[in-house]
C-alpha cells in the first residue's frame, strides 16, 4: 500500500483500518533542557526527525505541576538528572487549603504551555502532538508525597477541596493546549495501582476527578492515551476510561499486550523494554524485541513505545534499531 503521513499512520493504528507499517515513538526526559519550553521544543521535534518517529509526548519534566504550589525543587541541569523535590509543598493538612486554582498561563504551567506552542510552530502539523497530563490525585501526591494516602483518611474534606482546585487548573491548561494545536494528551495516572489504593479509594480520590479532566477534551481531540504508571495496576477498572489508546509497563507488569487484546479493542501504545533491553542491549537484540510485541499483539491496533520513559543513556545506535525494526515486520 502506499506510504501514510505520520497523521494517518497514527489514525489508522487508532481505528484498526490497513497500515503501511506500525508507528513507533520513544520518548525520554530532557533535564539539561527541559527548564526552557524554547530548547526543550528544538530538542523534540529534532529526536522526532532523526528517529523519524510518528509523534511526539511533550516531555515537561515531571514536577511541572507542583512547583507553583510551594514545592521546592532541586534541579541539576545535567543530561542524566531529573529534577526531584527537595521540600515538599504540603507539610499538614490544613496545607491542603492554601491550593489556589491556576491560569495555564502562568509559572511553570504555563511554560509547558510555551513548550506546546513552540513544538506547534515548528512542526507545522508534521506529527501529532500529546501534551503531558498528571491526574489530579497525582499531582497531589507529587506536592504532599505519601501523606496524602493518611489525608485521604483522616482529613477527606481538605483533600477533596484541595482536589477540585487541582482539577479545576489542570482543566485550564487543557482548553489552552487544545488551543494551542495539540492533537490529544497523555495521561498519567501514578496512584492507579493496588499497592496504594483500594478500588472504594481509587473511585472517590482517583477516577471522579480523572473523568472531570477527561470530559473537557476527549471528544475535542483524536490521540488520547491513558498511561497507567507502576506494578499491581488497576488495568481492568481502568478500561472505561475515555482514551483510546492505553500505555502501561507491559513487559514487566501484567498484562501482556497479547493478554491486554483479549480484553480490549482499544489501541495499545508499549512492546518496548526501556530499562532492560532498549538501553543495554544489541541493535539485533532490540530488533528481535520488537518482532515479539508486534507478534503478540499483531499489526493493527498497536503503536511502538517504550513502558514509561526511556533511559538518557540510551544508545542512539538502538533507537534507529527499533525504528528500523518496524521495516522488517
Amino acid at each position: 500500500m502506499n506510504r501514510m503521513n505520520k497523521h494517518e499512520r497514527i489514525k489508522a493504528a487508532l481505528n484498526f483500518p490497513e497500515l503501511d507499517r506500525v508507528p513507533l515513538s520513544i520518548w525520554l526526559h530532557y533535564p539539561h533542557r527541559d527548564q526552557d519550553p524554547r530548547s526543550l521544543a528544538e530538542t523534540q521535534v529534532q529526536a522526532l526527525r532523526q528517529f523519524d518517529y510518528d509523534f511526539i509526548k511533550l516531555m515537561p519534566f515531571g514536577l511541572y505541576s507542583v512547583q507553583d504550589w510551594g514545592c521546592k525543587i532541586k534541579i541539576f541541569g545535567t543530561s542524566l538528572e531529573p529534577p526531584i523535590v527537595e521540600d515538599y509543598g504540603i507539610k499538614s493538612a490544613e496545607d491542603w487549603k492554601g491550593i489556589k486554582e491556576l491560569p495555564a498561563s502562568y509559572g511553570t504551567w504555563g511554560k509547558q504551555l510555551q513548550l506546546a506552542q513552540h513544538v506547534d510552530r515548528l512542526l507545522r502539523g508534521e506529527a501529532p502532538v500529546v501534551q503531558t497530563l498528571f491526574s489530579p490525585l497525582t499531582t497531589a501526591r507529587k506536592l504532599a508525597g505519601d501523606r496524602v494516602f493518611r489525608d485521604m483518611k483522616e482529613q477527606s474534606l481538605l483533600l477533596h477541596q484541595a482536589l477540585e482546585v487541582i482539577t479545576a487548573t489542570t482543566v485550564n491548561f487543557v482548553k489552552a493546549n487544545i488551543d494551542a494545536g495539540v492533537s490529544g494528551f497523555f495521561f498519567a495516572t501514578q496512584c492507579a495501582t493496588y499497592d496504594l489504593m483500594t478500588d472504594q479509594e481509587h473511585d472517590a480520590f482517583g477516577r471522579k476527578y480523572d473523568l472531570m479532566v477527561f470530559d473537557q477534551f476527549k471528544d475535542k481531540t483524536f490521540f488520547n492515551i491513558l498511561h497507567i504508571h507502576g506494578d499491581n495496576i488497576m488495568f481492568t477498572k481502568l478500561l472505561d476510561y475515555p482514551a483510546n489508546c492505553l500505555n502501561w509497563h507491559d513487559r514487566w507488569v501484567p498484562p501482556s499486550l497479547g493478554q491486554a487484546r483479549k480484553q480490549t479493542a482499544k489501541c495499545l501504545l508499549g512492546g518496548i523494554n526501556e530499562k532492560k533491553v532498549l538501553a543495554t542491549q544489541t541493535p539485533e537484540v532490540i530488533q528481535q524485541h520488537v518482532g515479539e510485541a508486534v507478534q503478540d499483539a499483531g499489526k493493527t491496533g498497536l503503536i511502538l513505545g517504550p513502558g514509561c520513559v526511556a533511559e538518557p543513556s540510551t544508545p542512539e545506535i538502538n533507537y534507529f534499531a527499533a525504528r528500523l525494526a518496524l521495516e522488517r515486520f
